[in-house]
């Protein structure tokens, strides 16, 4: 029995010593050996933010820049009962250097992003100008709850020119912080023109920095570092026109685009009104949000490829050449004006209410005659002439770098039925072959129509040429029929007389230094009723009720290279309001040197020798 005691109180000792030998092993022995590896695991990712891209004309000119500064963080869950005091004692340390800031905005800003989730330090300031830092950087980098950090805010040099087309960065909201991982640590994205559309490339990518830190958060060394990337982009835009279209027709409310008639390279397009884009940056206020949105002339819409229009007797080129393809018009035919045409119990008036007479194809462009294109329509049929309008790229997306473009409306039977459920009718044939009624359009797909026209292709009108180092490309579309193709220099020697024949509609206005085509036109934005005799003079009408006035052209004509397009928003008639305008800018081209005018060679007479 007692053997049996040993034994067991043998086997008992033994087991402990052996437990605490490792115990002694483990908790002091190997210490040093633990806390090692503990220390070469631990790993810490800081993200590097990238600088976002520039925006630049075509000359270099910087149109979209960058501000350095700094954003001032406090670190995250001091806003807990007992930490309330430290969180108040540190936004009074902020306060102390910069007493302009808001002491409430910046515990409601940080009281928004703090939560138990939550281990990044808290941005309660946006943007303190690098010279406005730099004396009290020691100060605020010594105290350990803040934490400084390298931003940059945008900066427009122009302010508002070029608005539409440059557009703006603001603060992000939380669906585009949580799509994108670079918004979501910028906090800054692009919400309209140029940097909303290539905002993926202007914004870039992260970089990161990985090192190892010891338990006391302290670093050992580093790991990887990336840096962060991102691109700049280069534009066709002329900033030197179109600060010369800006400040010469500011007055108006409109459109005037100046394109690249071959290649739909873009030198100016401005929208009337602009707005200054340094008002949205570090947000708006609201009273100048309110004064901006309830302008009654629209100086928040960009109208180049958002403005819906009836493009009124501009359309009428494309009208006649879905004529000639049909096979059923000849160019050679003629139809007597009367002044008006009646169909069903409703009567279609030309402008001219006395008639222009007899009027073949060439005359009714020339001096855009509404009754030979209400007669021919009816022999053609909206069914021959719809798909015409859409193959020039009317009714649909033009391609242009902007967000969000309008494709407008082509009326037809089967649209008709589509939107309304409701059967065609003829006297809808006649408004819509003089650009009336349901037609509607945006002043790019007029310019690219124009640019058709004039070349024979359909161009993508566009504003990028450069993103970083690569070189963008834009298709040209070849969309004429081989009748249209054969028939088109009908239509250009037409559009040519519009600008130089004295019974042009835009004759009396044109004073360019080189030789245009183009073509008028007045969109109407009240009806006439069936009871007035005589059409109302558009000076006559109150401002809003006045038409749209359109003048699109390209030149020279011999030689087309650029398409100009102007919209003046209830100016009335296209030739006396917008030719003007639209001469200027053809004398500016020449004088920026686009276009080179031949200097007859003087011939000098020797005098004879006595």
């Amino acid at each position: 029995m007692k053997i049996r005691i040993r034994i067991f109180l043998f086997i008992f000792f033994s087991i402990w010593t052996v437990l605490l030998v490792k115990i002694y092993y483990l908790s002091i022995k190997s210490n040093t050996y633990y806390e090692y590896i503990a220390q070469q695991n631990a790993q810490k990712i800081e993200y590097l933010l990238p600088l976002r891209g520039v925006i630049r004309d075509k000359n270099g000119t910087l149109l979209a820049a960058n501000k350095l500064g700094f954003s001032i963080c406090i670190k995250p869950h001091l806003n807990k009962k007992s930490k309330r005091e430290i969180l108040e004692k540190t936004v009074d340390f902020i306060i102390s250097y910069y007493p302009d800031l808001d002491k409430e905005k910046l515990l409601k800003a940080y009281k928004r992003e703090d939560s138990f989730y939550n281990h990044e330090p808290i941005t309660v300031v946006d943007f303190i100008p690098y010279k406005d830092m730099l004396p009290n950087f020691t100060e605020f980098s010594l105290n350990e709850n803040i934490k400084v950090s390298p931003v940059t805010k945008r900066f427009y040099p122009y302010n508002d020119l070029a608005s539409h087309i440059i557009g703006y960065v603001a603060k992000a909201n939380k669906k585009e912080m949580k799509k994108d991982e670079v918004v979501k640590r910028t906090r800054y994205t692009g919400k309209t023109g140029l940097e909303k559309y290539y905002n993926t490339e202007l914004e870039g990518t992260l970089g990161y920095h990985n090192i190892q830190i010891n338990a006391y958060n302290e670093e050992v060394q580093e790991i990887d570092k990336v840096m962060p990337s991102s691109k700049d982009i280069k534009l066709s835009l002329d900033i030197r026109l179109q600060n010369y279209i800006s400040k010469t027709f500011k007055d108006i409310s409109g459109v005037i685009i100046v394109m690249n008639a071959k290649n739909g390279e873009i030198l100016s397009a401005v929208s009337f009104p602009e707005y200054d884009l340094n008002i949205f940056v570090n947000g708006i206020s609201k009273d100048e949000w309110d004064k901006l949105i309830n302008d009654p002339n629209h100086g928040f819409i960009n109208k180049i490829s958002k403005g819906l229009y009836p493009p009124g007797s501009t359309i009428k080129m494309a009208s006649a050449l879905a004529f000639l393809n049909s096979g059923i018009v000849d160019e050679k035919e003629s139809v007597f004006c009367t002044g008006e045409v009646e169909v069903g119990k409703r009567k279609f008036r030309c402008w001219n209410i006395y008639g222009h007479g007899r009027v073949d194809l060439n005359r009714a462009i020339r001096e855009s005659c509404d009754d030979y294109f209400y007669k021919q329509s009816l022999k053609v049929g909206i069914n021959n002439i719809a798909p015409v309008y859409k193959s020039f790229g009317f009714g649909k997306r033009s391609g242009i770098d902007l967000p969000n473009e309008f494709i407008g409306t082509v009326p037809s039977r089967k649209w008709k039925k589509k939107k309304y459920n409701k059967p065609w009718f003829q006297g809808e044939t006649l408004i819509t072959v003089i650009g009336q009624g349901n037609f509607l359009v945006t002043p790019i797909q007029i310019a690219r129509y124009t640019a058709l026209l004039a070349t024979g292709k359909l161009p993508t009108p566009h504003f990028v040429t450069k993103v970083g180092d690569d070189k963008t490309g834009f298709p040209v579309y070849d969309v004429l029929t081989p009748i249209e193709r054969e028939k088109l220099p009908l239509i250009q020697k037409a559009m040519y007389e519009v600008c130089n024949n004295e019974r042009g509609t835009a004759y009396k206005h044109i004073f360019t230094k080189i030789k245009i085509a183009g073509k008028t036109g007045t969109a109407q934005v009240s009806g006439i009723s069936q009871k007035e005799k005589e059409r109302i003079k558009e000076e006559d009408l109150e401002y809003y009720k006045r038409s749209h006035a359109w003048l699109t052209t390209y030149g020279p004509y011999d030689n087309p290279k650029f398409v100009v397009t102007a919209l003046i928003e209830h100016g009335g008639h296209g030739g006396s309001r917008a030719g003007p305008i639209v001469s200027k800018i053809y004398n500016k081209l020449i004088k920026l040197g686009y276009i080179k005018i031949k200097k007859e060679k003087k011939i000098q007479k020797r005098r004879r020798r006595k």
